[in-house]
């Protein structure tokens, strides 16, 4: 299993958006769960949003109404659409699936908010 994310890495001003990629190998896509997740420096690693094989999706709460979480099983990847970014939504983030019977992570991708 492979995840590889990306589309982050440069500076957005408050307001802004932003589209994050995670493309997956080795994961059947019909049935694995993809999460999003962020770890901001100092803090503890935390969920963001996840999708389902089926496309069912949920969001934590404070990014509900700004992030978009979808999949495109023909090229096997997952997006994160995040609009109207806050300088709190600063942070790594890492896109995750458990899977046979593990946790599996793709390397970060480092998403800046300026305010």
């Amino acid at each position: 299993v492979q995840l590889q994310a990306s589309g982050g890495g440069g500076l957005v001003q408050a307001g802004g958006f932003l589209k994050l990629s995670c493309k997956t190998s080795g994961v059947n896509n019909k049935i694995a769960t993809m999460n999003w997740y962020r770890q901001a420096p100092g803090t503890q690693r935390e969920f963001v949003a996840g999708i389902t094989g089926s496309g069912n999706t949920n969001y934590a709460d404070s990014v509900k109404g700004r992030f978009t979480i979808s999949r495109d099983y023909a090229r096997n990847t997952v997006y994160l659409q995040m609009d109207t970014l806050k300088p709190e939504d600063t942070a790594v983030y890492y896109c995750n699936t458990n899977y046979r019977g593990q946790p599996w992570w793709g390397q970060g991708t480092l998403v800046t908010v300026s305010s």
